[in-house]
């Protein structure tokens, strides 16, 4: 605890540091003021408690502001959807894959063109999201109702957005990732709340082994998280002027969840898209009954089935297109490093690629078996709201941002000369943002 207090101290005497500290907490408190202001024209007292399906994991993310019918409704999702869409762009278009290759200019205009796109992307959005909204919630209901309410909320989404950028330069953390977590710590006080008071005192065992059992998930997401492979370095001998340098060894470190959230969310995507169809037919075909049935319950064993079955897949595909085995072994051979035992060049990089296969079954699973874990707390007894929190995008979002964090935290205190946060010196952290690459 002493050294706790300590580190508290030694945060707050940077000044840089505690000025960007105070500058997180204003824009996150506008932000959070922003999730409940209705949309003019809706009556607050009308609108559902809550929201249900998949609409329910998008609130949740969203921090309430999807059921509150706010300004901020959408959030900062439709650029998440906007950057996945140029990062899939940068694979298959040579012009994008120019774009990323050519450093900092480049990645300023594949930001431009994020936020171009994400503008039709809210809007078609929008009018979706005013389709959820309760009737009998709208004052006017009609044309300039709705052209009003896709305005507002465009204009909420690109606010979000200047909100995140405003964080990433003037504050702490990577901005858009801090909005996406903040929304998902807003709902855990009210979640464990009402699962203290559905347990009641007969309970209240249950509920400290659920507390027990949430905690080891949360170590087991940041042992995931924090996971690598090294993969040893040999530096070959160089001659400076009549010095003899020694070679050095070194590490490649290879993630084992090296996909990081991004699996999660194309395979959530797509498990929408058998409710929706289903939904269509389901008057003319018992068959679509009975699937609109079961993808439309995530307990069911078909459900989780096929989305652990996606996770699998996607995290291969994501992890084949974040991590270049041939890239990184011409970088070895430029440098003059080689893996012992294995010669530069070609066997180098299928050596590597035999590496990064084998590491990401075992993370694939683990990121699966989280993913559906919400789904086996709710069988257990859990109630929907905190079952949320015992897995899937939302702990793995919260770990990744707070990790991030405590990395830079960690930084400028190590810069300052002061003893930094953990007595091993170093917070390994996720090292790209959730907005772009989790």
């Amino acid at each position: 605890m002493k050294k706790f207090i300590e580190t508290i101290k030694n945060i707050f005497a940077i000044e840089d540091l505690r000025t960007r500290i105070f500058n997180t907490l204003f824009f996150i408190a506008i932000y959070r003021l922003g999730s409940f202001v209705v949309l003019p024209g809706v009556d607050a007292t009308r609108l559902k408690q809550g929201a249900a399906g998949i609409f329910g994991i998008l609130d949740t993310l969203l921090g309430g502001a999807f059921s509150n019918a706010s300004i901020f409704a959408l959030g900062i999702m439709p650029y998440i959807s906007a950057s996945i869409v140029l990062q899939l762009l940068t694979i298959a278009v040579p012009y994008f894959q120019k774009l990323q290759k050519e450093g900092e200019s480049g990645r300023k205009k594949i930001n431009q063109y994020t936020r171009i796109l994400t503008i039709p992307i809210v809007l078609a959005q929008s009018v979706g999201f005013i389709a959820t909204i309760n009737a009998d919630a709208i004052i006017n209901p009609g044309v300039l109702f709705t052209v009003s309410s896709m305005i507002i909320i465009t204009a909420g989404t690109l606010f979000c957005m200047w909100l995140g950028e405003k964080i990433t330069d003037k504050g702490i953390g990577n901005g858009i990732s801090m909005i996406i977590m903040i929304g998902i710590v807003s709902r855990f006080p009210g979640a464990i709340i009402g699962e203290a008071a559905a347990k009641g005192l007969n309970g209240a065992l249950i509920f400290l082994l659920e507390l027990v059992v949430l905690f080891f998930v949360v170590m087991a997401v940041i042992v995931l998280t924090q996971a690598v492979r090294q993969i040893p370095v040999q530096y070959a001998k160089q001659i400076g002027g009549t010095a003899q340098l020694n070679s050095q060894r070194q590490f490649i470190p290879m993630k084992v969840n090296a996909a990081g959230v991004m699996p999660i969310i194309f395979a959530q995507s797509l498990m929408f898209v058998p409710a929706i169809v289903a939904s269509v037919w389901q008057n003319d075909s018992d068959l679509a009954n009975t699937i609109g049935v079961k993808f439309s319950d995530y307990t069911s064993w078909e459900y989780n089935l096929v989305f652990g079955t996606l996770i699998l897949l996607f995290t291969y595909f994501y992890t084949a297109i974040s991590v270049n085995p041939n890239q990184i072994a011409d970088d070895l051979k430029r440098s003059g490093g080689f893996v012992p035992g294995v010669k530069p060049g070609a066997d180098t990089s299928e050596y590597i690629d035999e590496v990064l296969t084998r590491i990401t079954l075992p993370g694939a699973l683990a990121l699966a078996l989280i993913a559906i874990f919400p789904a086996i707390a709710l069988l257990f007894g859990v109630t929907r709201p905190f079952s949320a929190f015992y897995g899937g995008t939302s702990l793995i979002i919260m770990v990744g941002v707070v990790l991030d964090t405590l990395n830079q935290v960690q930084s400028y205190l190590l810069m300052r000369h002061y003893d930094g946060m953990m007595k091993s010196g170093k917070v390994r952290g996720r090292s790209t943002p959730i907005a772009m690459a989790s």
